[in-house]
C-alpha cells in the first residue's frame, strides 16, 4: 500500500506562487518530490537493521532550490547532458542554445526544465506532473507537452515520462538525484560499490563532449560490469571521479542497468530502463560550499547520480541514438529504482 500525501512547501519570490509537496510512502521507502523541476527533495530507506536515512542530498526549505545548486533531485530538460558549441541543425535550420557549461549547453539551459513550476495531480499510488514549453523556450523549437509520473510501490519508485511537440525537437529527460546510501550528508561514498551493465561508453574531450567514439570498457577503467569499491577503483586508475555515459543494450522493456551497494548498511539500489544511455556521475564538482539538509555540506565525492537518458550531444551525432522527436509522434521513457537490503 502507497500513500500520498500533499502539503504546501513554500512561496516563490515575486508572486510567483505556491510551491506544493507530496509525500509518497509505502512500508519500506519514503519520498518527498515537490512541484518546483519534479524535485526529489528527500528519500528514505530502511538499512539492515531496520533504520531509515534520508539518502538523496538536497535542502530543507525551498529557498536552496531557488538559489543555484547543481540540479539536486531535479528532472532536466528540454536536452539533459551537453549540446556542443549550444547549436544544432534540425530539418535544414540551425538553432542556438544558452551557453551555460563552458563552450557548451547544459541541462537545457539558463531556465530548464529543473527550474519550471510544474501542475501537479494526485494518483493513488503517486504524483503525475504536467507543463507546457512554449515554442522557442531556450531555443528549442517547437511548444512540448510534457508528463513526468512518479509512483511508488513498496521499494520501487517508478519515473515515466511522456511528451509530444508541435515540431521536430531533441528531447532528452532524465532526473538529477544524488544519492549516498550512508546516508546524505555522509562525506563521502568512496565505500560503496558500483555495478554497470554495459560493454562500452563514450570517451569525452576537455569540455566533456563525446569525441564521437564508441570504446569498448573492457580493461578500462569503465569496465564496471562485476562491483567495484568507488574509493579504491579511483586510486587503482587515477582517476578524479566519474562524468561519463555508459551505452546500454537498447530494447523496448526496461533492463536492468546498474546497481550501488553500501556494504555497511546493506542499503542497495538497482536502476532499470528503457533509455540507451547512463550518465555515472560521481559528484565531482561539489564543493562543500552548499549548505544542505541538517547544515550538512557536500564536499566532492559526497553524492552519486545514475542518470538514465539519451547519448550527450546525439543531437549533433547523427550515429548516436536518435534524438529528436516529431510531431506525429510521443516520447515515452521509464526508468524504475528498487531500493532493498542486500
Amino acid at each position: 500500500m502507497t500513500t500520498v500525501t500533499r502539503e504546501k512547501f513554500g512561496d516563490l519570490p515575486h508572486g510567483e506562487g505556491a510551491v506544493e509537496k507530496f509525500l509518497l510512502k509505502s512500508d519500506t521507502v519514503e519520498v518527498e518530490i515537490i512541484s518546483l523541476g519534479c524535485i526529489i527533495t528527500a528519500l528514505k530507506s530502511k538499512s539492515r537493521e531496520g533504520e531509515f536515512s534520508d539518502i538523496v542530498l538536497g535542502f530543507d526549505h525551498l529557498e536552496g532550490y531557488i538559489k543555484k545548486h547543481p540540479y539536486f533531485g531535479a528532472v532536466i530538460g528540454r536536452v539533459a547532458n551537453r549540446i556542443a558549441q549550444g547549436k544544432f541543425v534540425v530539418e535544414g535550420k540551425e538553432y542556438h542554445l544558452a551557453i551555460n557549461n563552458g563552450p557548451n549547453s547544459l541541462h537545457g539551459g539558463i531556465k530548464g526544465f529543473d527550474k519550471a513550476v510544474w501542475a501537479p495531480e494526485v494518483l493513488s499510488d503517486g504524483v503525475r506532473f504536467f507543463r507546457v514549453s512554449p515554442d522557442g523556450e531556450e531555443g528549442y523549437p517547437g511548444e512540448l507537452k510534457v508528463w513526468v509520473t512518479y509512483t511508488l510501490n513498496s521499494g520501487e519508485l517508478t519515473i515515466n515520462y511522456r511528451a509530444q511537440s508541435s515540431k521536430t525537437t531533441p528531447v532528452n529527460l532524465t532526473n538529477h538525484a544524488y544519492f549516498n546510501l550512508a546516508g546524505q550528508g555522509s562525506p563521502n561514498i568512496y565505500d560503496h560499490k558500483f555495478t554497470i551493465e554495459a560493454d562500452s561508453y563514450l570517451p569525452v574531450d576537455e569540455t566533456q563532449i563525446p569525441t564521437g567514439e564508441v570504446d569498448s570498457v573492457q580493461g578500462t577503467a569503465f569496465d564496471l560490469r562485476e562491483p567495484v569499491e568507488l574509493g579504491s577503483h579511483l586510486q587503482k586508475f587515477q582517476l578524479s571521479g566519474f562524468d561519463h555515459n555508459f551505452c546500454l543494450k537498447q530494447a523496448k522493456e526496461s533492463q536492468f542497468c546498474a546497481r550501488a551497494y553500501h556494504p555497511p548498511s546493506g542499503r542497495t539500489i538497482e536502476v532499470y530502463t528503457t533509455q540507451p544511455g547512463i550518465q555515472f556521475y560521481t559528484g565531482n564538482f561539489l564543493d562543500g560550499s552548499l549548505k544542505g539538509k541538517g547544515d550538512c555540506v557536500y564536499p566532492k565525492h559526497s553524492g552519486f547520480c545514475l542518470e538514465t537518458q539519451n547519448w550527450p550531444d546525439a543531437v549533433n551525432k547523427p550515429h548516436f541514438p536518435n534524438a529528436l522527436l516529431y510531431p506525429e509522434e510521443e516520447y515515452r521513457h521509464r526508468t524504475c529504482f528498487k531500493f532493498f537490503v542486500s
